[in-house]
């Protein structure tokens, strides 16, 4: 499980990247967004294949397949959002379909991290593979935030929306992406009930 943790970590890192670029759209040219989008692609390619070796790992585990079922089922999913997320930045777009898929990749990292709270990691003593000791989400909630990005510039910039004061309202441009997200993540765990 400590690849899924890198993975998320990537995949948080990369999520920061594309949001970087969309608001840097704007000054950039299209030649050198489009490339700039398209390095971020390769980047989700890569996260998507390391993912998709930890599923063959895991099913090459004895009893593996049967052992992690919910795993493995979460992480082809993970891999197949994150397919689609590559192609979305490779038309190139770093908007809010792109930002959405990758934020449902995180989100499906973190419910496969949590999955077996108390599974066994090796060791060994009177509790063999004992384990879970703590909280399985403090690992990935510790990741949220963490970024570096040296080369980012503050620009003035205009404000397209605001929030108001009544009540939790979602931008229109976010509420296709979102439905998008919640649809797959229902019927992800739809299939396994």
């Amino acid at each position: 499980m400590l690849e899924v943790l890198n993975i998320l970590e990537d995949e948080m890192e990369l999520r920061e990247e594309t949001r970087s670029l969309e608001q840097a759209r704007k000054v950039l040219k299209n030649d050198n967004y489009s490339s700039k989008a398209g390095e971020l692609a390769e980047s989700q390619t890569d996260i998507s294949g390391r993912t998709e070796e930890v599923v063959f790992k895991i099913s090459e585990l004895p009893n593996g397949s049967s052992e992690f079922a919910k795993e493995l089922q979460l992480l082809v999913a993970v891999k197949n959002v994150m397919d689609e997320a590559a192609t979305i930045l490779e038309s190139p777009d770093t908007g809010a379909p792109a930002i959405a898929a990758e934020t449902e990749a995180i989100e499906l990292l973190m419910q496969a991290k949590r999955q077996n709270p108390k599974g066994g990691g090796g060791g060994g003593g009177s509790s063999p593979g004992g384990g879970g000791t703590g909280t399985t989400t403090e690992s990935a909630i510790a990741l949220v935030g963490r970024g570096d990005d040296r080369e980012a510039t503050i620009d003035e910039r205009e404000v397209e929306q605001s929030t108001g004061l009544s009540g939790r309202q979602i931008p229109e441009e976010f509420k296709p992406g979102l439905d998008r997200y919640f649809n797959r993540l229902e019927g992800a765990s739809g299939a396994g009930d």
